[in-house]
């Protein structure tokens, strides 16, 4: 029986041409945030099997790949340059955040320090008014105190964009403190948190407007 040429060809090129692998879709993912083992399984099995793939393929872009299996969550950090190697650009630029959003991420961080050391379940969930709660020990409320809480509600949005939290799905007054955050504080960082705490509240007394009612 004789094979058309084309036959031949596509053959040949079956052969030859490499198969699409997961480690793209991997990749990409990472580039656009942090990769949850809850929010995507498939993916998360994928990312374990080719991590040592993955972790070649972003150090070329001056990334690291930071995996922690018992939480469940992977993400890119800029890798730093080791002796005389040349720092390369930036792709995962530096976070420049306001003292009241570093305070609340302070209070999730000591917040979920003690929830772990409790044994409970392994999410962390509050309600609004307890963020609203643990912040105004901090921040004086004032005269208005339905703007003070509009104020700590933007900052418990922006921290949700950065991913270190999320509303829960028809339960907008509750939130979840998402694990990564532990990557982000360091158990250092915990045990210098009450000096951090005072610095916090003498910048942030520094920076806010007198109370309505109150001289300049």
């Amino acid at each position: 029986m004789r094979h058309h040429p084309q036959d031949h060809f596509q053959s040949m090129n079956n052969q030859d041409t490499p198969q699409p692998s997961g480690i793209s879709r991997v990749v990409i993912t990472l580039m656009k945030g942090v990769l949850y083992q809850e929010a995507d399984p498939h993916l998360w099995q994928q990312l374990l099997s080719l991590q040592a793939q993955v972790s070649e393929y972003v150090a070329v872009l001056g990334l690291a790949l930071l995996v922690d299996e018992a939480e469940g969550y992977a993400f890119l950090r800029h890798r730093e340059p080791e002796g005389e190697e040349e720092p390369l650009p930036r792709l995962v630029g530096r976070r420049q955040l306001s003292y009241p959003v570093s305070l609340l991420l302070a209070l999730l961080r000591h917040k979920l320090a003690e929830f772990d050391a409790s044994g409970e379940d392994s999410r962390l969930i509050i309600s609004r008014d307890e963020v609203v709660e643990m912040v105004a020990t901090f921040l004086p409320v004032g005269v208005n105190e339905a703007k003070f809480v509009d104020r700590i509600d933007a900052h418990i949005n922006k921290i949700a964009e950065l991913g270190f939290i999320r509303r829960l799905r028809g339960k907008e007054n509750m939130i979840e403190v998402r694990r990564i955050l532990k990557a982000f504080i360091n158990a250092h960082w915990l045990n210098e948190m009450d000096q951090r705490l005072k610095e916090y509240q003498r910048h942030l007394q520094q920076e806010l407007p007198p109370a309505e009612g109150e001289n300049a």
